[in-house]
């Protein structure tokens, strides 16, 4: 059985959404304890929570004592890995984007191809928003040789949540193949997306994309962003946001492949201007740091690299908790090996397939 400390590393929920998918790859029980020690509100949340069930349900496994605010679980994993038409509501504003990050994993060595439903929050803090998952992880993804998309179906914002994702993923014929992204290279383009709900007649969009643009060609730099307005008569998606809301996210790509992204959400008393200026001063920060993966994509890639054949290698803005747990985590159940020299964070995979478990393990 794996015993883990939740309380190490970060001590946060990233450890909660790993390890049972790790657990799964490898065949082998868990006993998880201080869950999300380290938050203000430990023990699992209703997205936590809800990412464990997934999971389970996925493999077949057994969880035992998951529920709101627990602080220890205990999980069996099945025998295999399923794929097929899934629908989970976090029943919150928490978010699918994490939710879906959780699941990913599985779903690209599943029996056959796989259809998650996610409804919850798509654009909140502390979370990646469903764009950057759309336009800057998957196109990753894909690089390593997955074949999956994320369609956007109903935007969805703190508190009410009710926003909606499908994600659709193809089960891999082989091992994912290691990622290099070694030098940022040339920026060649920057694109991105305004979106507002309900919040037509105070012009969010516009107002974010004009300070966003001024701060980036102030740069040098000349955008391409796309301004979307949500109504109740007009929505952006197929169906309306059931509150007001907003989002800004924008990425850069350069001429070595590599694409950098930065998003923010609305919130009480967050303006559209500062909204704007944080997101082009984030780019821009990541940017001017050499990094081949912005801040984000730096930790999301670590499970994936793990089980890729071969070694991956890329330039990150800096160290965050977040890298150091993952890191933590496939060395500890997955026996992949990492290390950070600088900024150069290298990953030995594991070649993992649907049939195989990790040697030693």
């Amino acid at each position: 059985m794996i015993e883990l400390d939740g309380s190490q590393k970060s001590g946060s929920g990233t450890i909660v959404r790993d390890v049972v998918p790790f657990s799964a790859f490898v065949g082998r029980e868990l006993h998880l304890t201080n869950i999300r020690a380290k938050r203000e509100k430990p023990g699992l949340r209703a997205q936590h929570l809800k990412a464990l069930e997934a999971a389970a349900r996925i493999c077949r496994g057994k969880i035992r004592g998951a529920a709101i605010g627990s602080k220890e679980i205990f999980f069996s994993p099945g025998k295999v890995i399923n794929g097929g038409r899934y629908r989970w509501d976090i029943g919150t504003a928490g978010s699918t984007a994490m939710l879906s990050l959780s699941l990913l994993p599985m779903a690209l060595f599943a029996d056959e191809p796989s259809t998650y439903d996610l409804t919850g929050g798509l654009f909140q803090d502390f979370a990646p928003s469903a764009y950057h998952v759309k336009f800057v992880l998957i196109p990753m993804l894909r690089k390593m040789g997955a074949n999956l998309d994320l369609e956007i179906l109903q935007p969805g914002y703190v508190p009410r949540g009710n926003g909606q994702v499908q994600v659709r993923v193809s089960p891999m014929k082989g091992p994912l193949k290691p990622l290099h992204l070694a030098e940022q290279g040339k920026v060649e383009e920057i694109r991105g997306i305004a979106l507002s709900s309900l919040l037509e007649e105070r012009s969010v969009s516009d107002r974010m994309v004009k300070k966003c643009r001024a701060e980036l060609k102030a740069r040098g730099y000349d955008p391409k962003l796309e301004i979307l307005y949500d109504t109740r008569k007009n929505p952006s998606y197929r169906n309306p946001s059931i509150q007001a809301g907003a989002c800004l996210a924008v990425w850069a790509k350069t001429a070595t492949g590599c694409l950098i992204g930065s998003d923010m959400a609305g919130a009480p008393r967050r303006t559209a201007e500062s909204i704007g200026t944080r997101v082009a001063r984030n780019l821009l920060e990541d940017l001017d740091s050499g990094a081949t993966v912005d801040r984000h994509l730096a930790d999301q890639l670590v499970p994936f690299a793990a089980l890729a054949d071969g070694v991956s290698s890329y330039v990150i803005p800096g160290m965050t908790d977040h890298i150091e747990a993952r890191l933590w985590l496939i060395e500890e159940i997955l026996g992949a090996k990492a290390e950070v020299k600088g900024r150069v964070l290298t990953i030995q995979g594991i070649g993992y397939l649907r049939t195989s478990v990790p040697p030693g393990k």
